[in-house]
């Protein structure tokens, strides 16, 4: 099967898992500025909004490299991009490679309503069943126990516990158990 370019467009009850528009610069950029949010994300540190463009240019890169990516994730309802989750190639943690990296980052206004769980298990279903990936991990620093449930919750299980050599945190790793 030839490799998406761009991404595909993917519904769930709550939401649409598109592709980047410019429009979503400034909302994406309010995400990544928050403290909270950028906590257990690498250092900590927030970014600014030309970083975020950077993100985001390289968020549409690895579409037209690798056929796959991190999707904008928007709500139905609302029609706001509210964060994004999909795939990504985790090089930064070396010793879980090769393998592709399943995660998610939303705005803290729509955390603890399932939209991660829900985002995150379509953006799966993409991979495993689209784009025919079999390793599949997700990172998170041990902190962080929201991202770690829904790990659980996707059915990945716990592979081990390692530091990331771009920041020295400690972070856990799950993986997608082989068929």
């Amino acid at each position: 099967m030839p490799p998406h370019k761009t991404p595909p467009e993917i519904e769930t009850q709550r939401l649409l898992l598109r592709g980047w528009k410019p429009v979503d610069l400034t909302p994406f950029a309010a995400i990544c500025a928050d403290p909270d949010v950028m906590r257990y994300i690498g250092t900590g540190a927030t970014l600014t909004t030309e970083e975020t463009a950077r993100r985001i240019a390289s968020f549409e890169a690895h579409w037209a490299e690798r056929g796959y990516g991190l999707f904008a994730v928007q709500s139905k309802a609302t029609g706001d991009l509210i964060g994004f989750a999909g795939l990504s190639w985790p090089g930064f943690l070396p010793e879980v490679l090769p393998a592709v990296e399943i995660g998610w980052r939303f705005a803290k206004a729509h955390w603890g309503h399932g939209y991660a769980s829900e985002a995150a298990r379509a953006a799966l279903e993409f991979g495993v069943g689209t784009r025919g990936l079999t390793e599949i991990v997700s990172i998170y620093q041990p902190k962080n126990a929201a991202s770690g449930r829904i790990m659980q919750k996707l059915g990945l299980v716990f592979d081990r516990r390692t530091l990331d050599p771009s920041c020295g945190r400690a972070v856990e790793v799950y993986r997608l158990p082989r068929p």
